[in-house]
């Protein structure tokens, strides 16, 4: 078993300036070029990704066909930007970007890429106002200089070869009312209790477009025992954060015509040492960094993540039908899925 090193001017290197010189041909130049739009608008005027369906007259937060002000208004915007509230057509997303590791003593490395498309549909909420979200995601890590998709890895920090385990989710639904719902139970292991309260979203206004985001911050019991999963587990809980930043035409969000609404933006995430690595409890964890998009369709997702995801996970070309429990992350996934590696390594 390859041990982590303590030494940190071994561990971690300064960052192969080669693959910050790939990154760009690694991902696809479509990401790239939509993602720099959200960054862009934080502070100028970019051109929109595309351009909305028609130009609404006095279009501003509060009209003239939702008023983001509200509950019900945040509901039904939020509705539209995940999915079709006709609730006859199934809506995509697709993510690209970076895997980097954070260890005390060195820099933030690069570690991969990673990549990959949800598909997902709104039904009803029968308990009252509201949908129900339906949703199955796949991600991928690959290799930034080639862009492959990885099956094995070089764990920097451990010089160790390593299985790569690819994200599968299969269902992770969601509830959209005009409160806020409740976090993700993760199969019983998030116990934490929300106190209801109204949805009402951080919305704000630059020139044409309208910004939103949205931070999550998790704390559970983590699936993975680190007295069974010695090398995966990265101790007894779970913390985990994701943050998305989006983009859409404010114009598009106040056209009552459009049942779905389709932006651009970023999500991150920070989050343990991923199991696969075999890091255990070593200090530090994994910071995700990605572009995304809601594309028209199929056609309009990155070509390589649609051919991957048709050739080993064929069902998440299409969102599920009806409403599953348990919705669990890809850690939860890990647990059931994968066996513990003995602590030799043998």
């Amino acid at each position: 078993m390859s041990k982590i090193s303590i030494d940190t001017h071994a561990a971690l290197q300064v960052e192969d300036y080669d693959s910050l010189i790939n990154l760009e041909t690694a991902i696809d130049r479509r990401a790239v070029i939509t993602g720099a739009a959200a960054v862009a608008a934080m502070g100028a005027s970019p051109a929109p990704a595309e351009a909305a369906i028609k130009k609404i007259e006095g279009a501003s937060l509060t009209g003239p066909y939702l008023d983001l002000t509200t509950p019900e208004g945040n509901m039904i915007a939020l509705a539209r930007m995940e999915g079709d509230i006709t609730m006859k057509e199934p809506s995509y997303g697709w993510y690209d970007g970076l895997v980097m590791g954070v260890m005390p003593g060195g820099p933030v490395k690069n570690i991969c890429g990673f990549k990959g498309m949800s598909c997902k549909r709104l039904i009803p909420y029968e308990e009252g106002n509201g949908f129900r979200k339906l949703l199955r995601e796949v991600g991928y890590y690959y290799d930034l200089g080639t862009g492959k998709i990885l099956e094995k890895l070089n764990n920097p920090y451990t010089g160790e070869t390593v299985k790569v385990v690819h994200i599968a989710n299969d269902p992770f639904n969601h509830i959209i009312r005009d409160v806020v719902a409740p976090g993700p139970s993760y199969g019983g292991l998030n116990t934490a209790k929300r106190k209801p309260k109204p949805l009402l979203l951080d919305w704000r206004v630059k020139d044409d477009y309208l910004l939103l985001q949205r931070h999550i911050h998790l704390y559970y019991k983590n699936a993975l025992d680190p007295t069974v999963w010695v090398r995966e587990s990265a101790g007894h809980m779970n913390r985990a954060s994701e943050f998305y930043f989006t983009v859409q035409s404010l114009d598009d969000m106040q056209n009552e015509e459009l049942s779905h609404i389709r932006g651009t933006g970023t999500w991150a995430r920070i989050t343990p040492w991923l199991p696969w690595m075999l890091m255990g409890q070593a200090p530090g964890h994994c910071a995700y960094q990605c572009f995304m998009g809601a594309p028209k369709d199929l056609d309009d997702i990155p070509k390589d993540i649609v051919e991957y995801t048709a050739q080993h996970y064929r069902k998440f070309l299409e969102p599920p039908s009806v409403w599953e429990e348990p919705s669990l992350s890809s850690l939860e996934w890990y647990a059931r899925e994968q066996r513990p590696v003995p602590p030799d390594g043998t």
